[in-house]
């Protein structure tokens, strides 16, 4: 069985927050994210989750960050990771707040009143989901991480405006605000394993119910990785993908990648042609753009076998 360890700060107990802030990680650092949150001075509380990270070192900062912390802030922490749906779940059940708000813990508010936007948007709204958008602003540029800015550039960093015509794809729990009683009605699926799909696959079942609204209030995603780590990370997503199409075929079939799979799977030799099309997406030389070019079609090779 998994033990919880659980840390509240002296702002806990007495807190009634109109939003929780729930941050999961595992090996990252939050600490960063976390001062940003705490020196906003918003009337909201944090949950943050350490899922089976293993590094006391680690806990001990994130502990003694929340301790400090003038917010209301609850640590839990998890001696066996969980996963990214069942983690969220639980940071969930962990929650007060009538709005939750999903951060990554390599998330960075692009706006000093990010949280006060989102405060202003609940009281005028009261959305069922919201996504406050996605950016790389702040991340720094490197020759390492620069596939992986090219790839977010060019399908995640797009306006509310464009989001909109396609408002359950662009759900990424990056920066996702979620009315309880939606959430506890449809909580994130644990049958998704490894990295991938889980939020988008619950915006499309999501959608069928509630309107999802997409605004501009981004965080930026300072983890950009290495072009072998997104490819590691599209190979893990592959089964998450074929759950997807069995579930929601009738959304998923008008996304690129699906579209891109479909014409994939036509062309023979697949097992023998598509190691070639990672190994260009590798090749540091190259230009990062064609680099990108060449890992949206490993990705596409890959779920090829789902569709």
């Amino acid at each position: 069985m998994n033990a919880v360890d659980l840390i509240d700060n002296r702002a806990w107990a007495a807190a009634t927050p109109r939003l929780s802030v729930l941050i999961p990680f595992c090996r990252d650092d939050p600490t960063r994210l976390l001062g940003v949150i705490d020196r906003a001075g918003a009337p909201v509380e944090l949950v943050i989750l350490d899922d089976g990270s293993g590094d006391p070192a680690l806990a001990e900062r994130v502990a003694t960050a929340v301790r400090g912390m003038s917010m209301p802030a609850r640590f839990v922490r998890l001696t066996a990771n969980e996963g990214r749906a069942a983690g969220r779940n639980r940071l969930a059940a962990q929650a007060r707040g009538r709005h939750l708000l999903f951060l990554d813990s390599d998330m960075l508010p692009d706006s000093a009143d990010f949280l006060g936007g989102w405060l202003d948007l609940i009281e005028r709204e009261n959305p069922a989901v919201a996504f406050g958008g996605f950016s790389v602003d702040q991340a720094p540029r490197t020759r390492e991480n620069a596939v992986h800015r090219a790839l977010s550039l060019r399908s995640d960093c797009v306006p509310a405006e464009t989001r909109q015509l396609q408002p359950e794809k662009y759900v990424f729990t990056s920066n996702l605000l979620i009315r309880r009683d939606v959430f506890e009605s449809e909580p994130f699926d644990v049958g998704f394993v490894g990295w991938g799909w889980e939020d988008v696959e619950w915006g499309m079942r999501v959608s069928r119910r509630h309107a999802i609204q997409h605004i501009d209030n981004p965080a930026t995603h300072l983890g950009l990785a290495p072009a072998g780590a997104m490819a590691a990370k599209y190979e893990q997503s592959a089964a998450n993908f074929a759950r997807v199409v069995a579930a929601h075929g009738d959304i998923v079939r008008h996304y690129p990648s699906y579209r891109a799979a479909r014409v994939l799977r036509r062309v023979p030799l697949r097992q023998l042609w598509r190691p070639w099309l990672k190994a260009a997406a590798l090749v540091d030389a190259a230009p990062a753009g064609m680099r990108a070019f060449a890992l949206r079609l490993y990705r596409a090779a890959l779920y090829a076998e789902a569709v």
